[in-house]
């Protein structure tokens, strides 16, 4: 009497196998669902870094000086005193960013209006940006540069972008007054 043995899977490996294979399946579905809503965010951080970047930009190649810029003194002030206008961390003289008379000096953007939204230079709404909120703060940079620059001397500014799905960049940069009459 010869038996001869079968090949094959049983019933309970196959039931085995079936709910491996599932759990291998799910698990890739919950990674991938992960990755594709991940996807989107690189393209709002690129964005958001752009609009910061902007403005960062936008700041520093404004004037730091003394006086206000419309100051009749602004190029003989040596000392603050010497301004019939100084010019103090904040807005003065209604000065806004979208229209006349506009923002001549660094540190009028301290408390740039948080908004919701981006506009342009002239307070046109950007397509495409309305899901991106903005703030900017500047101070005064005090002893975080070296001791030969005058605590005055320097400004501390900081751009923040908040972006669709609380993806948010902040820039820092600094803006030094070179000489004490250069507009």
């Amino acid at each position: 009497m010869c038996s001869s043995r079968q090949g094959g899977f049983s019933l309970l490996e196959a039931v085995i196998f079936t709910v491996v294979l599932g759990i291998g399946i799910a698990g890739m579905a919950v990674l991938y669902n992960q990755i594709t809503q991940a996807s989107v965010d690189p393209l709002i951080r690129k964005q958001a870094l752009a609009i910061a970047n902007s403005l960062m930009e936008e700041i520093q190649l404004r004037a730091f000086t003394y006086c206000d810029p419309d100051d009749p003194a602004v190029f003989t002030a040596t000392v603050p005193t010497d301004c019939g206008t100084q010019e103090g961390i904040g807005q003065e003289g209604g000065e806004t960013r979208y229209a006349d008379p506009r923002f001549d000096n660094v540190s009028d953007y301290n408390s740039f209006p948080t908004m919701v939204g981006i506009l342009d230079v002239n307070g046109n709404p950007v397509a495409g940006l309305g899901g991106y909120s903005l703030s900017v703060t500047v101070a005064n940079a005090g002893g975080d540069l070296p001791a030969a620059i005058p605590a005055d001397a320097a400004l501390l500014i900081t751009v923040t972008v908040t972006g669709p799905a609380n993806v948010s960049v902040a820039l820092q940069g600094y803006r030094l007054r070179y000489a004490p009459n250069a507009p």
